[in-house]
């Protein structure tokens, strides 16, 4: 289902606009200038890569868990991502830059070997077949995040569409990815201490869904 447009939406992006990144003439995100009026000592920062930020939650966790750390947080809807800026600005995060994009730039967008961990977490499933080389974790994306991802760089994913997580399972192994806390209830899990939660994990947990988890690295 689609969502309503929400009211004022121009008037509200721009009390938000800080919080945008900044991007050179090729839409590659300039770390630098997209930081500096808000943290101090950006350089050999640790660079936190969220693609499909919703609303915010998982973004503004994860601010308040690596306040030492830098975040960049992609949502391809407009309404949505600005749901996000306002949460991040009434919880002042400074340490979040937010980008308007589609994952399918993500070796655009970024800078090469800049990303220290990438999140993705309940991406749209694309369950059909032919629709397979839409996911987040098929081939095709894959090799881009191999672009931005630093060497030792890790994908954590979370999702409780159990197709798509066996799916990533086998894509991520077949791409020379090497994979760690293969979890199929993280809740349940010991590693659910240290978890935070999506709007839409939140939601689907407390009707019972289990919630499946792995990290994945390169080396």
């Amino acid at each position: 289902m689609r969502m309503r447009p929400k009211k004022n939406s121009k008037e509200r992006m721009e009390k938000v606009s800080f919080l945008l990144a900044k991007t050179d003439e090729n839409g590659t995100v300039d770390i630098m200038s997209s930081f500096e009026d808000r943290v101090k000592e950006i350089a050999n920062k640790r660079l936190l890569l969220e693609i499909g930020c919703g609303k915010g939650a998982f973004a503004t966790g994860l601010s308040r868990q690596n306040s030492d750390a830098l975040i960049i947080a992609v949502e391809i809807v407009d309404d949505v991502l600005m749901m996000a800026m306002e949460k991040a600005a009434r919880e002042e995060c400074g340490n979040i830059a937010f980008l308007n994009e589609n994952a399918e730039r993500a070796d655009i967008f970024m800078p090469e070997k800049s990303v220290d961990r990438l999140y993705l977490n309940f991406s749209d499933p694309w369950p059909k077949k032919r629709h397979a080389k839409r996911r987040l974790t098929s081939p095709l994306f894959l090799e881009r995040y191999k672009k931005i991802l630093k060497d030792g760089g890790r994908i954590f994913l979370k999702t409780d569409n159990i197709g798509l997580f066996e799916y990533s399972v086998e894509m991520l192994g077949e791409a020379g990815f090497t994979l760690e806390n293969v979890c199929y209830d993280l809740h349940s899990s010991p590693l659910n201490e240290a978890n935070i939660l999506t709007e839409y994990e939140n939601s689907f947990s407390s009707k019972g869904y289990k919630i499946n988890y792995l990290e994945a690295f390169l080396y």
